[in-house]
C-alpha cells in the first residue's frame, strides 16, 4: 500500500468522524433549545393561571389593608375586644366558656371540620354550654394566589347584616371548590345568598353590599389580628383563650369534655 493511499484513507476517516461529531452537537443543541422553549411555554401558562386566580370575576383584584376605622358587620366584636372582628353565634350566652374558631373559607380542613363536627359545635352553643365565636382569616389568598377568601369573608359580613350568619357560613363551606385554589366567583357568592334564605329587599341590600366591597376592610383587619396572634393555621380552636389540643375541635366527645372541664374551673 502506498503511503499516499494510506494518508487519503486516514483523512477521509477523520472527516467522517468530524462530521458525525458535528451532527451530534447539532442534535444536542436542538434538544436543549426545544426543552428551554417548552419550559418557557409552561412557565407562561402557569403565570397566566396565577394572574387569573388573583383577580375576581370583574378582572379587578381585591386589595385591602388593615384599617381600625373600617366598617364591621352588625354585632361583630369591635377593635380592642379580646375577640375583635369575631362573629358571635350566640352573643347572649354569658358566664360560660367562650369557644373561638379561626377559619378560612378556602381551607379544606375547615370544611372537613364543618362536616365532621359542625353540628356538635352548634349543639354546645345552642344548649348554652359555650359562647361560640367564629373568627375569619384570609391567609390562603396568599398561599393559592387568589382573593377568594377575602371576598367570601366580605360577602359573609353582608349576610351577617341580613341576619343569616349561620346559614351563609354553612353554604359557603358546603360549596367549597374541590380543587384548592379555584376559589369562589362573585356570581357564586351572590347566589349563595338565595341558598342561605336571603330574599326580597334584604337580597337587594345584600347584593349592593357585596358589590360595594363594604366589608373587605373588616376581612383585612381580622386577617391582621390572625397574624399578630400567631395562630398556626386553620381551623384553630380556643377555649377561653387557651388553644385546644390537636383533634379536639373535630371530636364531639373530646370537645364536650374540654368544655365541661373549663366550665368546672
Amino acid at each position: 500500500m502506498s503511503e499516499g493511499g494510506k494518508n487519503r484513507r486516514e483523512a477521509a476517516a477523520a472527516a467522517r468522524a468530524a462530521s458525525q461529531s458535528g451532527e451530534k452537537r447539532r442534535e444536542r443543541t436542538i434538544r436543549i433549545v426545544g426543552a428551554v422553549t417548552v419550559l418557557a411555554v409552561v412557565a407562561g401558562i402557569i403565570g397566566i393561571a396565577v394572574v387569573a386566580k388573583s383577580t375576581d370575576t370583574t378582572g379587578q383584584p381585591v386589595t385591602a389593608t388593615a384599617d381600625p376605622a373600617a366598617a364591621v358587620p352588625t354585632g361583630v366584636f369591635p377593635t380592642g375586644d379580646i375577640n375583635e372582628y369575631g362573629v358571635p353565634y350566640n352573643a347572649a350566652a354569658t358566664g360560660v366558656p367562650v369557644l373561638t374558631i379561626w377559619e378560612d373559607f378556602q381551607c379544606p380542613s375547615c370544611a372537613n371540620l364543618e362536616e365532621t363536627n359542625g353540628e356538635g359545635i352548634l349543639k354546645l352553643a345552642d344548649e348554652g354550654k359555650v359562647q361560640l365565636v367564629w373568627r375569619p382569616t384570609t391567609f390562603l389568598d396568599g398561599r393559592v394566589g387568589n382573593d377568594a377568601s377575602t371576598r367570601a369573608v366580605a360577602a359573609w359580613g353582608c349576610a351577617v347584616d341580613a341576619g343569616k350568619t349561620l346559614e351563609y357560613h354553612n353554604v359557603v363551606f358546603k360549596n367549597q371548590p374541590e380543587v384548592e385554589g379555584d376559589g369562589y366567583s362573585d356570581e357564586q357568592l351572590l347566589t349563595f345568598a338565595t341558598d342561605a334564605g336571603i330574599a326580597g329587599p334584604a337580597l337587594d341590600t345584600f347584593t349592593q353590599c357585596v358589590t360595594a366591597r363594604t366589608y373587605v376592610g373588616w376581612a383585612a383587619n381580622s386577617y391582621d389580628t390572625f397574624l399578630k396572634s400567631n395562630v398556626p393555621g386553620t381551623p384553630a380552636g380556643f377555649l377561653n383563650g387557651n388553644p385546644l389540643g390537636d383533634g379536639v375541635l373535630g371530636d364531639p366527645v373530646a370537645l364536650a369534655a374540654a368544655v365541661a372541664a373549663e366550665a368546672a374551673k
